[in-house]
């Protein structure tokens, strides 16, 4: 009976150890806004990329999508194709991501080229890197698996990553719905505005409008910055006060 009781215990214990780690290779780690952005190597349609090391001083998006071949990452891929100019003005480059193969990748890329137009998108060559992520690496270290979503395609993840390597913001979509890449855009320059000029800046903020200045540090130059408003500064109250910013400052030149 003690032999009985004592296997029993045994195989309890167990159980619940492979419980334990069952559950905690399920858990899905996603970078931190202030954290170092996880390096990595990886085949790509543009050639081997060792990140962060070959963007040192870009800043750099990030993006998952869930599959080649499919209607929303096509629209998607077509549109920052387009404005990839606008992004590179930025100082900031386009890394793709999926867990297709890399033949998979240059069949749908030219596909889009030779094929499709959408929107009055036409001939569209799409020339930033688009990794190859069959064993899923690069996806696991950014979170962009999401098992409750789909154990085998990575969500729409955005990571804003800084010149520095860290990661600055993070979007993430679900497989139905496409991004908004004019919002991509926009965030990407309130973060470098933001940077440039230690201001903070307002919902629905466009460069050209008023930033926010941070708060006092002390009694007296709050009461100093409210005597000032309507001259240097347009104060709501003592703590909530905002400034001009020219629209050619925002974002800084490089």
């Amino acid at each position: 009976m003690k032999i009985k009781v004592t296997i029993l215990i045994m195989a309890f214990a167990l159980n619940s150890i492979w419980s334990l780690a069952t559950e905690k290779d399920s858990v899905v780690h996603i970078p931190l806004i202030g954290e170092t952005a996880p390096a990595f190597k990886a085949k790509t349609t543009q050639g081997m990329i060792n990140f962060p090391k070959d963007y040192k001083g870009k800043w750099v998006i990030l993006f998952s999508h869930p599959a080649d071949f499919t209607p929303v990452c096509t629209t998607e891929f077509m549109t920052f194709a387009t404005m990839m100019p606008e992004f590179e003005a930025l100082n900031c480059k386009l890394i793709g991501l999926s867990i297709d193969s890399l033949y998979s990748h240059i069949a749908w890329l030219r596909t889009i080229k030779e094929k499709l137009n959408y929107r009055g998108m036409k001939n569209v060559e799409v020339t930033f890197p688009l990794i190859e992520d069959i064993k899923m690496e690069v996806a696991k270290k950014y979170g962009m698996l999401q098992p409750s979503a789909n154990d085998t395609q990575a969500v729409r993840a955005v990571f804003f990553i800084d010149p520095n390597s860290k990661i600055r913001a993070l979007l993430y979509y679900p497989l139905a719905n496409g991004r908004n890449f004019k919002e991509i855009k926009r965030l990407l320059m309130a973060l470098q505005t933001a940077d440039a000029h230690q201001v903070a800046t307002p919902a629905d903020w466009q460069p050209g409008d008023e930033v926010i200045v941070p708060p006092p540090g002390s009694c007296g130059t709050a009461k100093e910055r409210v005597e000032k408003t309507g001259k240097e500064l347009k104060c709501y109250d003592w703590f909530f006060c905002t400034r001009k910013l020219a629209k050619e400052l925002a974002p800084p030149k490089n």
